[in-house]
């Protein structure tokens, strides 16, 4: 009974920018960890960047200095501000939640959006 559904993603010209957003509907208790992956074609899935509930962040070393994620933990929701795109960006990007507890105390490992498609060209 927990759900992701990501939006944002679209076509941009390198340089530009583009803010995604994911929320996590259900009967949610707390989340562990609210991140974005993405998996471009012909390549293995990826972590973008990731951030805990105590607000520690994780980034891809590709993306530092120009994605910010943040979250809201009320909202069970997160985000991701991408600015300075580059082509190397394209992909689908996925909203991941880790560590998942609802108010019945049910537990869950993991959940994953279904995807958005970022393409960044000219």
């Amino acid at each position: 009974q927990v759900q992701l559904v990501e939006s944002g993603g679209r076509l941009v010209q390198p340089g530009g920018s583009l803010r995604l957003s994911c929320a996590a509907s259900g009967s949610i208790l707390s989340i562990y960890a609210m991140g974005w992956y993405r998996q471009a074609p012909g390549k293995q899935r990826e972590l973008v960047a990731s951030m805990a509930i105590d607000g520690s962040t994780t980034y891809a070393d590709s993306v530092k200095g120009r994605f910010t994620i943040s979250r809201d933990n009320a909202k069970n929701a997160v985000y991701l501000q991408m600015n300075t795109l580059k082509p190397e960006d394209t992909a689908v990007y996925y909203c991941n939640a880790d560590k998942v507890w609802d108010r019945s105390s049910t537990y869950y490992p993991d959940y994953w959006g279904q995807g958005t498609q970022v393409t960044v060209s000219s």
